[in-house]
């Protein structure tokens, strides 16, 4: 059984993969530039639902001994458990592919050398990291590593926020004009995709049945999933704050990955970009092995093959073999040089139309009392999950439609 610490570590390495990485830099970036903190309340309502979501993730693992795949597989059959699959396999392909993008960009802020220039070699290391190493390898150096975007914290602190307004976006949304709503609800359900994204769940199980979680870590896994969650979303306020400051005064509209390098200048100076450069490639490294792990785990578990990251690979070869394909082909499209900040938003925003189909089975689950006895599920986590997820893609099935015809400009 691991250590509480540990345990820690591993809501820590998920809170980082969940929050600030390119997905989450990306849309809280632009939510800043455009709407300075009319948007915060997006990522506040998306990291309470994701608490609860990964609250039970790990009870249901601690009880049931079950990871989310397997316990869906299991108590709804095979033909209804593939079809979830199916559509996280996709956009967690694109997703791949834009934390990739993240390592390469960030390591173009870092040498100046084109970002698909590192791809490949970027896709190497990832794979072998996953090849060789363990889970707690994995979680400990990442979660460490992580601990860098605290420089976000500190310059958003040293540009001295409007508390009193930025308090009040938390809570309210704050709306645009009509002209720029479609583009306003697009950011807002893209926040949303990066901040609950279903992989999150899978890997976080998936650990905890690896490392023997059982009920006696209950009290622990709740400490877990507030803290590691919180301290993304932290992290994710002080990228929209500090972009509210930097851009939205001079109406500069992101429209590239390297206008946002620029957000920790005025506060760190000629630190600023190194250490966006260091964090973007720590941090979309961190979320490209949760996601790659998280797909290999899913499909394994799906068709019931052997899997655990703590396995030698020639003990899990079709769980390797997952992870391998997935970093392999999700290249391709920094290779052919697709916008990687329009695929990130894109791919945000398929997220949460894709959210009922993952999470609704895995709510039915925790209620289920075969899976989690008297663990079950109140009142207040299942109305919190169930209407974030409708509205997310409610907000989603209206907006990326605005956006693809041109309604959010």
């Amino acid at each position: 059984m691991k250590s509480s610490f540990l345990q820690i570590a591993l809501g820590i390495i998920t809170g980082i993969g969940g929050f600030l990485e390119v997905g989450s830099l990306a849309t809280a970036a632009q939510a800043g530039a455009s709407y300075r903190y009319g948007l915060v309340w997006a990522i506040v309502l998306g990291t309470v639902c994701l608490i609860f979501l990964i609250e039970m993730s790990g009870r249901l693992a601690a009880v049931s001994k079950h990871t989310i795949a397997d316990a869906v597989r299991e108590r709804f059959g095979f033909n209804f458990a593939v079809w979830p699959r199916g559509a996280e396999i996709i956009v967690n392909l694109l997703v791949l592919g834009a934390e990739i993008g993240g390592v390469c960009l960030g390591l173009k802020v870092l040498t100046g050398i084109e970002a698909r220039w590192f791809a490949v070699p970027v896709a190497l290391i990832l794979w072998f990291a996953l090849w060789v190493g363990t889970l707690d390898i994995i979680e400990n150096s990442t979660s460490i590593l992580g601990l860098l975007t605290i420089a976000f914290l500190v310059a958003a602190l040293k540009m001295h926020p409007d508390w009193l307004p930025l308090a009040r976006g938390s809570v309210f949304p704050v709306f645009p004009p009509r002209s720029e709503s479609g583009n306003y609800w697009f950011t807002a359900v893209s926040i949303l995709g990066a901040t609950i994204s279903p992989y999150m769940f899978y890997f976080y199980s998936s650990g905890a049945v690896e490392d023997g979680w059982d009920v006696k870590d209950l009290p622990a896994n709740r400490v877990t999933a507030v803290i590691g969650m919180s301290f993304g979303a932290l992290m994710s306020i002080a990228v929209l704050v500090s972009s509210a400051h930097v851009f939205n005064p001079r109406n500069i509209d992101i429209s590239r990955y390297e206008q946002i390098a620029l957000v920790l200048t005025p506060a760190l100076h000629k630190w600023g970009l190194p250490i966006f450069g260091i964090s973007l490639a720590v941090c979309c490294f961190g979320a490209g092995v949760e996601i790659a792990l998280a797909t290999a785990y899913s499909i394994a578990q799906t068709f019931g093959w052997n899997w655990g990251e703590d396995e030698k690979p020639a003990k899990r070869a079709r769980f390797s073999l997952t992870y391998t394909v997935m970093i392999f082909l999700s290249i391709v499209p920094i290779l052919l040089g697709v916008d990687p900040l329009k695929q990130t938003m894109f791919s945000m925003a398929l997220t949460a139309v894709v959210l009922p189909l993952a999470i609704l089975p895995f709510l039915l689950l925790l209620n289920d009392e075969g899976f989690v006895g008297t663990h079950r599920n109140g009142p207040i986590g299942n109305i919190v999950v169930a209407f974030t997820i409708f509205m997310a893609a409610i907000i989603a099935i209206v907006a990326i439609p605005l956006e693809i015809i041109g309604g959010g400009s």
